[in-house]
């Protein structure tokens, strides 16, 4: 696996995807509404990123980023397959991925700066409070920390950030958990052993969804739609609980099964537990199917998506 993200031109993301995934789909791109793809590293970095654009029957359009607006370079293929190991090298940082092409340096035109924020000090402790939230649950990305940083002091009569300002505040955050998580050693987190939990939950017939919804009220109404037409019941956890996770304070589980029986709920509930035990976590459950699963104590080290 490649640890990228790959973004297409219908919005549809793709990660850590295998070498011959992505060399698919820049063999795939070409008819209207698919000419492109945007290429970034786990974890994105801003500014840093590959993208490729191709109109069937012209050429290919590779473009890289380092950074700086400076650093920005651009090259024109004919055919599909240098492209592909380019962008594999680069997925890959290979030493001297980019060499043997006709690399051209883009000028472009240097952003305006960006004022300063005139928050007082209450309103930038609450908005940099929540982005640090958002950003410590692990499953937002980038733009969507930029979005909730514009948005989260809004009023009626008051927008105090302005997009380019949500945008400097979350990536300056952003890249301070950048250097945190480098510090992590590079061995399973608990984050991790719940994906991959839930990974076989969903093998075995569930349907398990992370970071799903925003409350168990939606979470209660949305799961059935949400996993194969035939799953025998669902395991979840909603952001609510992301957030208390976060915070130290144990993941609640929410499951059930699709008849609506205690019976079924109550061996969904078994069936997670198992699960659970089994990828080194600890579980607080009575077995009562009127009672949520605790996953305590949970060291919350979840590893950025974007």
């Amino acid at each position: 696996m490649l640890a990228i993200t790959v973004e297409t031109e219908n919005g549809r993301r793709h990660t850590r995807v295998t070498a011959g995934q992505l060399a698919g789909l820049v063999r795939r791109i070409g008819g209207e509404g698919d000419r492109f793809l945007v290429v970034q590293r786990m974890p994105d970095l801003p500014d840093v990123f590959v993208q490729v654009w191709h109109d069937a029957g012209g050429a290919y359009t590779l473009e890289y980023r380092d950074g700086r607006p400076d650093r920005h370079f651009g090259t024109t293929l004919d055919r599909p397959d240098p492209v592909i190991a380019a962008m594999t090298g680069w997925a890959r940082a290979s030493e001297g991925w980019n060499a043997g092409l006709d690399w051209e340096r883009l000028d472009l035109e240097l952003p305006a700066p960006v004022p300063p924020l005139e928050l007082g000090d209450e309103d930038r402790g609450l908005l940099e409070a929540r982005v640090r939230e958002v950003i410590v649950g692990g499953y937002a990305t980038r733009g969507e920390l930029a979005e909730l940083a514009e948005d989260y002091l809004v009023t009626a009569d008051f927008r105090p950030v302005s997009p380019e300002q949500a945008r400097e505040l979350t990536d300056r955050m952003w890249l301070e958990r950048v250097a945190e998580q480098a510090a992590w050693v590079d061995e399973e987190t608990d984050p991790e052993r719940i994906t991959r939990a839930f990974a076989a939950l969903e093998a075995a017939g569930l349907t398990a969804r992370e970071h799903f919804t925003c409350c168990r009220s939606c979470g209660q109404s949305e799961i059935g739609g949400a996993g194969a037409p035939g799953a025998r019941g669902f395991v979840y956890f909603h952001s609510q609980s992301t957030d208390a996770a976060a915070a130290g304070h144990g993941l609640t589980l929410h499951y059930g099964g699709f008849d609506g029986s205690p019976e079924t709920t109550a061996s969904v509930g078994r069936e997670a537990v198992a699960a659970l035990e089994r990828c080194g976590l600890s579980v607080e459950w009575d077995g009562d199917p009127g009672q949520a699963i605790t996953v305590t104590p949970l060291d919350w080290r979840k590893r950025l998506v974007g």
